[in-house]
């Protein structure tokens, strides 16, 4: 009697433990259903949630405000289109301008040189005038004689903000000068400063050198860029782009030259000088503290962002796309290009290539 019921009790323990068993594996096989439907439905389910949660209000703030990324712009237009001027939007062309084109293949941006005259703002204008270019990319403002020639051919021409830059003064890394202020910078190039020594320098004459006038790309005589006729000295020496003036520098202990912080400060073979109002707040235009020469080629030096930000390194350009405006295809382009810019998306990235963003 007593081994029948040691059977039985073993029994039922074996049947407790087999349904104890097929209940959880059932409950697994559930969870495992379960969790794959809810992969497959994802997509939708989210789908659903953004088109419940978007508000009208939506696509009015990404409209009014340049759109929050490049694939809120509409109209663009589909093809390639030519495009050019200053160098100091080497980096922009670079980094953004990939980032446009990837992101809306439909536009193709094409690079043009001038033929005839130094790459710059003012040839990538004249080239714009001239219906060489779609529409160009500057680092001044426009002219009255620009705006009159288009007037004269039949449109006019509008400048939109995009981004603001610093204008650097570089020497070569062995000259011994604490900074210039914006009024000695002037002096030096109208020929009233001729030596170092007059600005707290060493006995050495200063030998200025400059893109010429009429194709410069960057100006000095004025803080708000405007005075783009101001007469150089005869000390001045042209040379055709900031390549070639960095180049000499590197050679000439006394010489100096002006740019685009972005295109100058991070380079190694010259030295970017601080600049101010005074001679007591002469502001660098690089990030503190300086790199050497020789430890350039691991750290590069930074352009200084922020004091340009904050207004208080002393000389600055605003960048512009210059947009023709003659209801047709070349307004439409530079319009559209303009506003892929002021996008969020855009402005981030123009911050990435080393300006200001105006947003």
């Amino acid at each position: 009697m007593d081994n029948t019921n040691q059977r039985k009790t073993l029994i039922n323990g074996e049947i407790a433990l087999f349904l104890r068993g097929l209940i959880i594996g059932k409950v697994l096989t559930l969870m495992v259903i379960g969790g794959l439907l809810w992969w497959l439905l994802k997509p939708n389910l989210l789908s659903r949630n953004s088109a419940n949660s978007y508000s009208p209000n939506q696509n009015l703030n990404a409209s009014s405000t340049g759109g929050s990324n490049f694939q809120t712009i509409a109209d663009v237009p589909s093809g390639s289109f030519n495009y050019g001027g200053s160098t100091a939007w080497a980096s922009i062309r670079q980094l953004v301008d990939s980032q446009i084109q990837s992101d809306r293949p439909e536009l193709q941006l094409r690079y043009v040189d001038p033929t005839k005259n130094s790459p710059g703002s003012s040839s990538g204008i004249r080239m714009l005038l001239d219906g060489e270019l779609d529409f160009a990319q500057s680092s001044r403002p426009l002219t009255d004689e620009e705006q009159a020639i288009a007037t004269q051919r039949g449109f006019t021409l509008e400048q939109r903000r995009v981004g603001i830059d610093g204008i650097a003064v570089v020497v070569n890394p062995s000259l011994k000068v604490p900074g210039l202020t914006v009024e000695q910078l002037q002096q030096i190039y109208s020929g009233q400063i001729t030596n170092w020594e007059q600005v707290g320098g060493p006995n050495l004459p200063i030998i200025p050198l400059s893109q010429r006038p009429e194709n410069a790309d960057t100006v000095i005589f004025s803080s708000n860029n405007n005075s783009k006729g101001q007469a150089f000295g005869s000390n001045v020496q042209y040379v055709y782009s900031t390549t070639e003036a960095v180049r000499q520098l590197s050679k000439i202990p006394g010489g100096l030259y002006y740019a685009s912080a972005r295109s100058v400060v991070p380079q190694c073979s010259v030295k970017a000088l601080p600049l101010g109002r005074t001679s007591s707040q002469l502001i660098a235009p690089y990030r503190k503290p300086l790199v050497s020469p020789e430890n350039c080629l691991r750290q590069r030096n930074q352009v200084n962002t922020e004091a340009i930000r904050n207004g208080s390194y002393p000389i600055t350009a605003d960048m512009f796309v210059i947009i023709k405006q003659n209801k047709g295809q070349e307004q439409q382009i530079g319009d559209a290009y303009a506003k892929l810019l002021l996008t969020e998306q855009g402005q981030k990235a123009i911050e990435q290539a080393g300006f200001v963003a105006v947003r």
